[in-house]
C-alpha cells in the first residue's frame, strides 16, 4: 500500500501519470475523445474489461486527477465531477431517488436545493421533510417506509449554523438512510464529513476549491458503490466537468490549506470586530464562542470557514444604505474568491424563498453574508466600518 502523506502534500503530489514527454507539471487534455490501439481494444473498453478514458463526458485525465485529490481528502473511495455545485446535487439525489421516495433534510440549505424539493421533485413524487438544525432529536420521528436520504449542509448557507454530524450519521445508520452532506462552506480542509458517517460528500467546486471565482464545477465523492451508481447515471445525462474547468481546480487545490488558512484568519478577526459595533444586532461564525454550535463547531472543524453572517440594526433600509455605501468589496452572489465579497441573501441567493421559509431558517431582511477574502485584514474591516457608519 502506498504511503500515506499529510493533506497538504496529496493536494500537491497527486497527479496523473507523466506522458512520454515526462512533464512536470499535468498537462490540459483537450479533447473530447481517445482512440484505440485496434478492434478488440475498442470492445473490450467499451465492455469496461478496461480501466481507461473513452469520451470526456464518461471521463478525462484532468477530472481524475481533480476527483482523486478531493478523495483523497475527505477519505472517500471514489467520486464524479460535475458542472456545477448544483449539477452534483441534482444528479446525486436524482440517481438514487425514485418515484415515491422521501428526503429528510436540514431546513437550513441553499436556496436551489430547496428549490429542488419544494418545486421539482414533486413532479416525481418524490417528497421531503424538514428538521430544525436545533432538535435533531425530532428527526426519528420524520422517518418513513419511503425515506431514502438523510441531507443537510454544514456550515449552514448562509446563516453559518452548524449541525451535529456525528449525530446525524447515527440517526441515518439507524434507519438505514444513505446520509449526503453538502461541505462546500468547510472545504476538505477544515472538516472531513465521511469520518462522522456520511456516506456522500457534495462541494460546489466553485467556491474555495477554486478560490478565485474564475470556473463553474462540483464534485460528489463518497462510497465505491454509490460513486458508480452516480456515474452510470451522469455519463447519459452529461453534466460532467470539463477537462479545463477540472485542470484549473487540481491546480488550485495544491494551494487550498494556504488559502484557507487565511481566510479563516481574516474571518475570526472581521467577526470579532463585528461584535462590538453597535450598529451591528448580531454576529454568527462558527469560531465565535458567542456561536450557537461553537463547541460542535469546534469538535469536527479545524477552523470556522471564510462565511460571517451579521445583522444591520435599521432593517432593510439601513441594509440598502450599507450595500450602497461598500468601497473595495465585491457586491456578489459568490464565496469562496480571494476578493472579499459581501452578500445580501433575502434578496439574492434565497430570494425565491418565501418570507416565512425565510425567517424559519434565520434569514432576516438585515442579515449580510460576508465571505472573507484574502485582502489585509485592516482593509477589509475599514471598508466594512465606513459602509456601516455611513
Amino acid at each position: 500500500m502506498a504511503k500515506q502523506h499529510k493533506f497538504e502534500t496529496e493536494a500537491i503530489r497527486t497527479q496523473t501519470e507523466r506522458s512520454q514527454f515526462l512533464e512536470h507539471s499535468t498537462p490540459l487534455y483537450l479533447t473530447s475523445s481517445f482512440v484505440f490501439e485496434d478492434a478488440e481494444d475498442m470492445r473490450a473498453s467499451f465492455a469496461e474489461e478496461k480501466e481507461r478514458d473513452i469520451y470526456s463526458r464518461y471521463g478525462n485525465p484532468n477530472s481524475t486527477e481533480f476527483i482523486d485529490k478531493v478523495c483523497k481528502m475527505e477519505g472517500a473511495e471514489n467520486g464524479f465531477a460535475f458542472a456545477s455545485g448544483m449539477a452534483a446535487v441534482f444528479s446525486t439525489f436524482a440517481t438514487l431517488l425514485d418515484s415515491g421516495d422521501h428526503i429528510i433534510s436540514a431546513r437550513n440549505i441553499f436556496g436551489s436545493t430547496h428549490s429542488l424539493f419544494t418545486q421539482f421533485f414533486p413532479k416525481w413524487n418524490i417528497d421531503h421533510s424538514y428538521f430544525s438544525i436545533n432538535e435533531l432529536d425530532k428527526i426519528d420521528a420524520l422517518v418513513t417506509p419511503k425515506t431514502k436520504i438523510l441531507y443537510a449542509e454544514s456550515p449552514t448557507n448562509p446563516g453559518v449554523d452548524v449541525i451535529d454530524l456525528e449525530v446525524l450519521g447515527q440517526i441515518a445508520k439507524k434507519h438505514n438512510l444513505i446520509f449526503i452532506v453538502d461541505n462546500c462552506f468547510a472545504s476538505p480542509y477544515l472538516q472531513q464529513p465521511i469520518k462522522f458517517g456520511a456516506d456522500l460528500v457534495i462541494h460546489s467546486g466553485t467556491k474555495l476549491m477554486d478560490g478565485q471565482g474564475r470556473v463553474l464545477a462540483g464534485i460528489t465523492v463518497g462510497s465505491a458503490d454509490l460513486i458508480d451508481k452516480i456515474y452510470r447515471f451522469s455519463r447519459m445525462t452529461g453534466p460532467s466537468l470539463s477537462p479545463f474547468n477540472a485542470w484549473v481546480l487540481s491546480k488550485s487545490l495544491e494551494t487550498l490549506s494556504l488559502r484557507v488558512d487565511r481566510h479563516c484568519e481574516n474571518a475570526l478577526k472581521l467577526a470579532q470586530f463585528l461584535e462590538g459595533h453597535p450598529k451591528v444586532n448580531w454576529v454568527k461564525y462558527p469560531f465565535l464562542k458567542s456561536h450557537p454550535q461553537y463547541e460542535i463547531a469546534k469538535r469536527q472543524m479545524k477552523a470556522g470557514g471564510c462565511v460571517v453572517a451579521f445583522e444591520i440594526e435599521g432593517g432593510v433600509g439601513a441594509g440598502r444604505n450599507f450595500f450602497d455605501a461598500i468601497k473595495m468589496l465585491s457586491l456578489s452572489a459568490n464565496l469562496g474568491d480571494a476578493r472579499s465579497i459581501v452578500t445580501h441573501p433575502a434578496s439574492t441567493t434565497h430570494s425565491k424563498l418565501s418570507t416565512k421559509d425565510r425567517l424559519a431558517t434565520g434569514i432576516t431582511d438585515g442579515m449580510v453574508r460576508v465571505s472573507v477574502g484574502l485582502e489585509h485584514i485592516d482593509d477589509i474591516i475599514a471598508d466594512i466600518e465606513q459602509a456601516l457608519d455611513s
